[in-house]
């Protein structure tokens, strides 16, 4: 499934690597802006668990960091090491096609951060560690060869969807419980993990043409962008009419109605997006996938008052 690319593994240096600049080039390596949605999904899991926050708040705040700044840090820096070739194309300004991340600086701090992860894990218990060594399994086997699951669309959006929201949401309700999670909590870790694979179909619109010369076959790539943008809209909407019927028949109007509402306001901006996929997909990022997010948040208050009561 690896796509065939130019060596870049010596890539000339720019004066930038060292000092301020290349701290920054580091830093920019590992997209906090991605941090997010596993952190916000670590929290939800958190809330989901039912457990008191009292004397627990260093599991909180550690668990976060893990989530966001390490696993998902380094899924980035992995991931820009081997897309190098297609950034080269796509966006020639990030630090390794740039050169302010000469030679193979990419790929050691992918390793290193890899290893500082493990390292934080060890202290969240077995469910965290245990948690973090697939997340960073998959990271690597979604961008590095052999398996290289981001070069098919429905298998990388899968692996993506899962580690972004689902699994931090379960590591999140383990951790706090220190066992394995009520069955409640996996029910809409799935839902919104299968909704992620949406969201991650829209982030592809903005890479089409260097996935189109690298082969990687992303969903825009393989369905073009009319009928990606489609596709994306059932998997971000079917997740969340079942959990709002979920929570109706759990006994929680009032968060069932929140997500309804929140839900109806999607379908608004879904309406807007489809009228043209490619260029309004970075507009919903911002829009839709905000509501999309509250609404695990609401859901995950409606599992804690269920588990908390019993």
């Amino acid at each position: 499934m690896s796509a065939s690319h130019p060596d870049l593994t010596t890539v000339p240096s720019t004066g930038q690597s060292a000092g301020p600049r290349g701290l920054q080039a580091a830093v920019e390596l590992l997209k906090p802006i991605t941090w997010f949605p596993p952190m916000w999904a670590y929290g939800c899991g958190v809330v989901s668990s039912g457990q008191p926050f009292e004397g627990r708040w260093g599991l909180v705040a550690l668990g976060v960091l893990l989530a966001g700044p390490m696993v998902c840090g380094t899924s980035q820096a992995v991931n820009d090491w081997f897309d190098r070739h297609v950034d080269a194309i796509n966006e020639p300004h990030r630090p390794i096609p740039s050169g302010r991340l000469p030679g193979r600086t990419g790929l050691y701090i992918a390793i290193s951060w890899t290893v500082a992860s493990l390292i934080v894990a060890w202290f969240l218990g077995p469910w965290g560690f245990g948690a973090a060594v697939v997340a960073l399994a998959a990271a690597w086997a979604y961008s590095a060869p052999p398996f290289r699951l981001k070069a098919n669309g429905w298998w990388g959006n899968t692996a993506c969807g899962a580690c972004y929201e689902g699994l931090p949401w379960i590591t999140g309700a383990a951790v706090m419980s220190a066992a394995a999670p009520d069955w409640h909590v996996f029910v809409p870790a799935i839902l919104y993990s299968i909704g992620a694979h949406g969201i991650m179909t829209l982030n592809d619109f903005k890479s089409i043409e260097g996935d189109k010369q690298s082969g990687v076959y992303s969903l825009p790539v393989l369905l073009g962008p009319e009928r990606a943008g489609i596709v994306a809209c059932i998997f971000m909407a079917v997740p969340q009419m079942v959990m709002v019927a979920l929570l109706f028949a759990w006994g929680f109007p009032w968060h069932g109605g929140a997500v309804t509402v929140l839900l109806l306001l999607q379908f608004a901006a879904m309406a807007k997006m489809l009228k043209d996929p490619k260029g309004l997909a970075p507009w919903y990022n911002n829009t839709g996938v905000f509501l999309f997010v509250i609404g695990m948040q609401v859901t995950a208050w409606a599992l804690r008052s269920m588990l908390a009561a019993g």
